[in-house]
Formats: structure tokens, sequence, C-alpha cells
């Protein structure tokens, strides 16, 4: 298992820091769009869909919207703010599983929220590659996340005693939050003493930090849920040792459009 995960991250992460940084306009939203999609053909798995031919169809169609969207910009604002509305009802549900996994158990919801999910990062990482900063911001929403990921493992593993969301990951705890926040907190206060922030700078980047990274971990508790709802381990097993690409980006899908929100808050 170790070997191949290895050997699949030694394939994949230089194709991934090319599209991501090399890649400039539509050659960048292609790129995106068809890691979305698949991200999508996956999901329609988690949805309830076995067969190959309507998870082809629901890939199909999420394919259309992204090119709707890329020729329609004005709709980048509303498909963000779906996007806040999406993740703060995420959040409740994660608190509230199973209790209210009713609500949201039809194939048809599922496939909706599939949507939100995914349609919003596409736009989001759109919209930041165009900043003048773009490719520093798209690294820095990443080391947001990887971040937290790397503090609430070591923290979880030392201090972890309060769980987190235990119907839907029993292995996270608060302390591993709180240790992966700590970690963030640390990286971008020094970014903001090497770049010279002023104290407002400085502060509205802490904050935009701290909420990025706890919807981050919405975004990967969202998908354990709806992979536990549906009684599978990963998304697919496109990659060798790390199951699939919903389970490679499930913390950045919630975390792009918001990063992306944030930006666009302070520069108005």
């Amino acid at each position: 298992m170790l070997k191949q995960r290895i050997i699949t991250a030694l394939i994949l992460l230089p194709i991934a820091l090319c599209g991501f940084f090399l890649l400039q306009g539509s050659g960048f939203a292609l790129f995106i769009g068809l890691v979305v999609t698949v991200g999508a053909w996956e999901w329609a798995r988690l949805a309830g869909f076995a067969e190959q031919l309507p998870r082809v169809l629901y890939a199909a169609v999420v394919a259309l919207l992204l090119f709707l969207m890329y020729i329609l910009p004005g709709l980048a604002l509303w498909v963000l703010g779906a996007a806040v509305l999406w993740w703060l009802l995420a959040t409740f549900l994660v608190l509230t599983y199973p209790g209210t996994s009713d609500h949201w158990s039809s194939v048809a919801c599922k496939l909706v929220i599939g949507l939100l999910i995914l349609l919003p990062a596409w736009q989001g990482l759109v919209l930041i590659k165009q900043s003048p900063m773009g490719n520093w911001l798209i690294m820095a929403v990443m080391v947001l996340v990887w971040g937290a990921d790397i503090g609430a493992y070591f923290s979880g593993r030392a201090f972890g005693k309060r769980k987190l969301a235990p119907a839907v990951s029993p292995g996270k705890s608060w302390e591993g939050v709180y240790g992966g926040l700590v970690l963030t907190l640390v990286i971008t206060l020094i970014v903001g003493f090497v770049r010279g922030w002023t104290m407002k700078e400085m502060l509205l980047a802490l904050v935009g930090a701290a909420v990025v990274v706890f919807i981050s971990v919405v975004g990967d508790l969202t998908e354990s849920m709806f992979k536990r709802q549906a009684g599978i381990k990963d998304s697919s097993n496109l990659l060798p040792g790390h199951g699939g690409v919903l389970d490679r980006i499930d913390s950045l899908t919630a975390a792009i459009p918001i990063f992306a929100v944030l930006l666009w808050m302070t520069a108005s």
C-alpha cells in the first residue's frame, strides 16, 4: 500500500503542479474542469448510482455547467454565494448527523448537493487564478489546508480526547482541529512578517485563515458523511493507494470558494 501511494504521488504531483501553476486562461479552466468532472463521476456513486451510465451522464451535466459558467462569468458571484450558504448548512448537517440525514438522503437531493460542492470549487479557483498574484494565492489556500491537516494529525494523536463528529469520522478530535488551526496561524504570521503586512492586514489574514481552516474541516467531514451514508470507504479506486479524486480534494472543495469570497470582500 505504501509503495502504491508513493508511486501514485510521484506521477500525479508534477502533473498537478504544472496544471495549477503553469497553465493560464482557458487551459487552466479546462484542466480544473477535468478534475471536477472526474469528481462528479465519483460523486454520482456517493449519491446512489452504481451503474456507469448514470454516473457518466451526471459528469457530463457537470462538464456542461462548467462550460456555461466559463462563457457566462457574471454567474460567478451567484455560484460563490450559493457555496457560502451550502457550507454553512453542511456544518449543521455534519454536527447533527445522522439525525438530520433523512432531509438529504434522496438521490435527487444528493445530486444537487454535488453541484453545490463541485461547481463553486471550480469557480473559486478560476477567479483566484485571475488575480495578479493568482499562483501565490492558490499556493496560499493549499498551504492552509495542508497545514491544517498536518497540525490536526499530530495534535490529534498527541492530545485528542474530545470527538469532533463521532458519527461521521470517529478519528477526528477537537484537539486536532485546534492543532491544525494553531499551525496555520503561525504560518500566516510568518508570511505576514516576511511580507511586511500592516497590523490591519495581519488581523484580516489571521481571521481569514481561521475561517478557511474551519471550513476545510467541514469539507473533509462532509465527504466522510456521504461516504458513510453510502456505505463505501473511498470515492473510487482511480488513484492507487489514495482512493479517488474526491478523497484528495474534499477539504479544498470547501476551502477554495470561501477563500475566493474572502478575497473578494477584502478587495471591494
